[in-house]
This record gives structure tokens, C-alpha cells and sequence, in this order.
């Protein structure tokens, strides 16, 4: 099975994770073209995966659709996703290619997002909006103790997961990431590494669960360094790990490098 992340808008990747025969399944294909052009190279899709209703993780599905009738269209129970053709959910446990997989409901980013974990070869959680190689999205529709509990059911999953996240925002997140924890090694070693990845211009994903619980903020709201940034950062310290995990999410949602 083989990874690829096709970059589509600005700053998207569509996920494509194929057999040996190009066969593939497509996660969030928000245009058709990079999907289409991926086709004429010998991709052969046979399923759609989608975390979200968002318009940049479902919009080119009917492009897709209108080329592969057929092709099924697996989403989450969401009267918005009207291109699904069948819903998934909590605990949903399948096979696609081959592959086994589970589904988890990960609200907070929106209140139905889904997240898409296939545990066998290549171990690849595709995560959409919801954990970002240092981030975690924006809480449009959630908590923060949605949010933080979502983040804490990824973080638990074994440690060479592939974070299959749905945009390319590392850089920018490694710049609050320092921001909070400016001593932390291996957050700096990370940083290195993907601005070196995006001069070649390659995407700084997937990263490992390993690489985002030693680097990833949001990961990491018990640790004491981060607490006392965002004690410092807010004039008080919070009351418990859900107040540290949304002072740090407002914080971020304000901060300009």
C-alpha cells in the first residue's frame, strides 16, 4: 500500500493510499482535478472517504461521481454531506482494498467529524480538520472538551500512526508551537525538517503520533511547560486540563508569528 498526498486548493491535500495495482481509496477530495489527473496516471479509485461537510474536504465529489457512478462514498451521519452513499460512525468497523479499518467520532472541529483509522500496513489515520502535524483545528461547532477529548482518543492510538491530516500548515504551527515551548528539542529538530521538506517542495505530512506528542502543543496540555505558557500567556493559571487546552486554542486563534 503507498501514501500520497495530492495538494489541492492552496493549501489542502487529498489522501490517496493505493495498492500495487493502483487501486485507491480517495479521503476528502475537495476539487475532482487532482484526483482526475492522478486517473490518467493509472489511479483506479474505489472508494471515497470523507471526515467532514466542509466544502474544501467534500467539493469535488460529484465531479468524481459523475466520472465513476458507482464509486461508493463513505461519510459521516450529516444531513450536509448529501454526495454520501453510506454513513459511518462511532465504532463502525469495515474493510476496504483489503485493509481493516475504524472509524472514530471526533467532534469539536465540526460535531460530526469522523476520523478514518486503517491499523494494518502503513498504521495511516486520516484525521481531516481535526489533528494537524502541530495543530488541531478550530473548534467551529465543539467544545473544548469535545475538542480536547477527540485529540486525547488520537494521541492514544499506537505510536507509528501516520497522521493523514487534511492541510499543509506545519511551518505556520510550528511558529506558535515555539511560541509555547521555545526549549522543547525535538520540536526544533521538526521545524528543520519541514522547512527542508517544503523548499524541496514536499508536504511535511504525514508525521508520526510519536513525532506529535513530543512536539504538538495541543497535545501536550499536562505538560508543565506548556501549562505555564499558557498561564503566563492568560495572567491566570487555568483550572484544570480542559481550561489549559482552550486558553491555548484561543490563543493560538489570535497569534500572528
Amino acid at each position: 500500500m503507498r501514501l500520497q498526498a495530492l495538494p489541492a486548493f492552496s493549501d489542502n491535500y487529498i489522501w490517496i493510499w493505493a495498492d500495487d495495482g493502483g487501486r485507491a481509496l480517495v479521503v476528502d477530495p475537495g476539487e475532482a482535478g487532482p484526483v482526475l489527473a492522478a486517473a490518467e496516471q493509472g489511479l483506479t479509485p474505489v472508494a471515497i472517504l470523507l471526515t467532514h461537510h466542509h466544502d474544501d474536504h467534500i467539493g469535488g465529489v460529484p465531479d468524481l461521481l459523475r466520472r465513476w457512478p458507482a464509486l461508493p462514498v463513505l461519510g459521516p451521519d450529516d444531513p450536509r454531506i448529501t454526495v454520501a452513499t453510506g454513513r459511518v460512525g462511532d465504532g463502525h468497523r469495515g474493510e476496504l482494498l483489503g485493509q481493516p479499518f475504524d472509524v472514530l467520532a471526533v467532534p469539536g472541529h465540526t460535531r460530526s467529524h469522523i476520523a478514518f483509522h486503517f491499523p494494518g500496513q502503513g498504521n495511516p489515520l486520516f484525521c481531516g480538520d481535526t489533528l494537524f502535524s502541530l495543530g488541531c483545528g478550530r473548534m467551529f461547532e465543539g467544545t473544548p472538551a469535545q475538542m480536547l477529548a477527540s485529540l486525547d482518543r488520537l494521541a492514544a492510538l499506537p505510536a507509528d500512526t501516520a497522521v493523514c491530516c487534511g492541510h499543509e500548515y506545519t511551518l505556520a504551527n510550528a511558529c506558535f508551537a515555539r511560541t509555547v515551548e521555545p526549549a522543547n528539542a525535538a520540536l526544533a529538530a521538526r521545524e528543520a525538517e519541514a522547512i527542508t521538506l517544503r523548499e524541496s517542495r514536499q508536504p511535511t505530512v504525514p508525521s508520526t503520533l510519536a513525532q506529535e506528542r513530543d512536539t504538538n502543543p495541543f497535545l501536550r496540555v499536562d505538560e508543565q511547560t506548556v501549562h505555564a505558557s499558557v498561564t503566563a500567556h492568560a495572567g491566570r493559571a487555568p483550572a484544570d486540563r480542559v481550561e489549559t487546552f482552550a486558553e491555548l486554542r484561543r490563543w493560538k486563534d489570535g497569534f500572528r508569528a
